[in-house]
Formats: C-alpha cells, structure tokens, sequence
C-alpha cells in the first residue's frame, strides 16, 4: 500500500473504529464533513485521472468517480443546508483531505501504465475504507434520520464503484 493510500485509510480508520474525542462517535455536522470530504478527494482524483490516464477504460472511471461523487455531495449540500446543519471539520475530514492531496502528488509524477495502476489501486483501497467507514461507524452514529438515509443511499453507489474499480485492476493486471 503507498503512503497516500496509508494516510487516507487511517483517517477512514478513525472513524470506522470510533477513535474521537465524543467516545459516542462523530456527530452529524462532523458526519456531514466527513462525507463532503471524502466525496472531494474523489473527485480531485478523478478530474487528475481524467487528464493523465492512458488506458480509456481508467479515463471513463475516473469521468464516473467525477460524475457521481459531485452528485452526492450535491445531496449532502443541500440536506445539511436544508436542516441547518453546518459541517464540522474534525481529524477524520482533515486526515482525508490530508490523504486525498498526499495521493495527487504522487499520482501527478506518474505517467502512462504506472499512472493508471497507482490510480485503481488507490480507488480500489479508497472504496473499501469508506464502505467500511459507512457501515461501521457513519451510519450507525447518524442521529438526523435524513441524514442516515442519505448515506444508505449511496452506499451501493460506493460497491459499485468498488467493483469496478477491481475490475479494473484485473485487466491492468494481465
């Protein structure tokens, strides 16, 4: 696993495991952030994938990572601004968007074959931890129901992407 991969897993890691200040977990606005957060790391990903990927099968990923993770975080934008909730930044968002730009600048100095691995690795890692982060700790300590249906929502969104991204890999493996 690369240093990237590592830093946004222990983020993910805090919250999957419930290693906060609240020993109830995080609470919604710290939810909320979290969600914005990772939804953001994706999306720079992507957009750096969309530019520098050889392989047309890792290009049109990274245009769906684009396409869906804005389309949740539209729908976390407007519920949190419907319910009034403000977003709090916490370790865990800092510790994903301190992962999310880690994996940028050592995506940015890859090219070609070495680029498009790097990439899926890092997607097939980074959907792991978050579909473990969901089930484990974001779902369950939710409190607005709204809000904890939201992320139920999307959660077959996160293993589809999941699985696609280890499709992927596969291919790039042969």
């Amino acid at each position: 696993m690369n240093i990237a991969a590592a830093a946004l897993c222990s983020a993910l890691a805090l919250t999957a495991y419930g290693a906060w200040a609240h020993p109830a977990g995080p609470t919604d606005p710290q939810i909320a952030a979290i969600v914005v957060t990772a939804n953001q790391v994706d999306i720079d990903a992507g957009k750096l994938a969309v530019a520098k990927a050889h392989a047309k099968e890792v290009k049109a990923f990274a245009q769906q990572m684009i396409t869906d993770h804005t389309g949740v975080n539209k729908q976390a934008t407007e519920l949190v601004t419907r319910l009034k909730v403000k977003p709090e930044e916490n370790d865990t968002s800092k510790g994903l968007k301190q992962g999310g730009d880690d994996n940028l600048a050592k995506l940015k100095n890859l090219k070609g074959a070495e680029f498009d691995r790097a990439y899926v690795d890092h997607e097939v890692t980074y959907h792991q931890t978050v579909i473990d982060a969901l089930d484990q700790t974001l779902v369950p300590h939710a409190k607005n129901e709204e809000l904890k249906a939201l992320l139920i929502k999307v959660r077959p969104a996160f293993v589809a992407h999941l699985e696609h991204a280890k499709s992927i890999q596969a291919k790039l493996d042969n």
